[in-house]
């Protein structure tokens, strides 16, 4: 199990870019969740199976069809298991 925190740098907001990726994690069976920071990145939150959180981590590095991604901060950490399912933040 693995738990990634990560903010997406570039074009990302008014893309489609946290539906994409609520849609990307609740296939992929992982929790977490996607919100818009104020500075214009994309913040996500995930926890699951190593292989199926990397290959979340995968599809934030290019993002949907309408996005430019620039940069992913990347920080890893230890499962909590505090939430229940994958949703978007406001």
């Amino acid at each position: 199990m693995k738990r990634v925190h990560l903010i997406i740098h570039g074009r990302v907001q008014g893309v489609f870019f946290r539906h994409n990726t609520k849609k990307r994690a609740k296939r992929l069976g992982l929790t977490g969740w996607a919100r818009n920071r104020d500075d214009g990145t994309v913040e996500v939150v995930a926890e699951g199976e190593e292989d199926k959180v990397d290959s979340l981590v995968d599809f934030c590095r290019k993002g949907p069809a309408c996005a430019r991604v620039d940069d992913v901060d990347i920080e890893e950490g230890k499962p909590a298991g505090d939430i229940r399912d994958f949703s978007v933040r406001r």
